[in-house]
């Protein structure tokens, strides 16, 4: 079960891959967090990744699919995987298509998840993140019992720089002009569903394994 997800920041991409790679026994591969690993680990790519991500922009595709490549090279992403914000450009994907065509392998499905600019605004001004952790909350929908402390380690919560608001509707504008081309590029090759991005969680968990059950493997 090889699935990619797309959608615009804050569309629920995350929240989903991570339960569902669970459900199925299958690495969920973040590449934004792989981004901010680099970063807090200061590693080579972690001043040109950061100058980006500050602004709101795409991480050049070269740094993301060498991350991706060595990511798929792990042993727990030999029987599948979930990948999480990759491709994000036309570029990635034929990059991600040889990449896999030299594991002999191929994507199954991609799944587009369409959200409202109003409520991706909503969803991601209001997210608070652990420092220690890095475990999600959000100040309306899914508050802390204790206001700026994690529920789970205590640490301290914070807004990152890249969910104020003009950071986030710069990163909306950028994934319209770069990454939407990609609907056409998968919907051309037979590759492409779509969910829902708003509604109740289990829903669109719902929704999501009727589209994966469904695929030939």
């Amino acid at each position: 079960m090889r699935v990619a997800f797309l959608g615009p920041p804050g569309a629920g991409k995350g929240t989903q891959a991570s339960e569902l790679a669970r459900e199925w026994s299958v690495p969920h591969i973040a590449t934004g967090d792989m981004l901010r690993a680099a970063v807090a680990a200061g590693t080579p790519l972690a001043g040109e990744a950061r100058a980006y991500m500050d602004r709101g922009e795409l991480v050049p595709d070269s740094v993301i699919v060498a991350m991706v490549g060595e990511r798929l090279a792990q042993a727990d992403a030999a029987r599948g995987y979930i990948l999480d914000g990759v491709p994000r450009t036309v570029p990635q994907a034929e990059a991600l298509d040889q990449l896999l065509k030299d594991r002999r392998q191929a994507l199954d499905r991609v799944v587009y998840f369409d959200v409202s600019e109003a409520e991706i605004l909503r969803r991601m001004t209001g997210r608070r993140v652990c420092r220690r952790c890095g475990e999600t909350f959000h100040v309306i929908s899914a508050p802390p019992k204790r206001e700026a402390v994690c529920d789970r380690c205590d640490g301290e919560l914070y807004h990152r720089d890249d969910d104020s608001e003009a950071t986030v509707r710069r990163r909306l504008e950028v994934y319209a002009q770069q990454t939407a081309p990609l609907l056409a590029y998968y919907r051309d090759r037979g590759m492409l569903a779509t969910v829902p991005g708003q509604g109740a969680i289990d829903d669109i968990r719902a929704a999501l394994r009727r589209i994966v059950d469904g695929v030939p493997r």
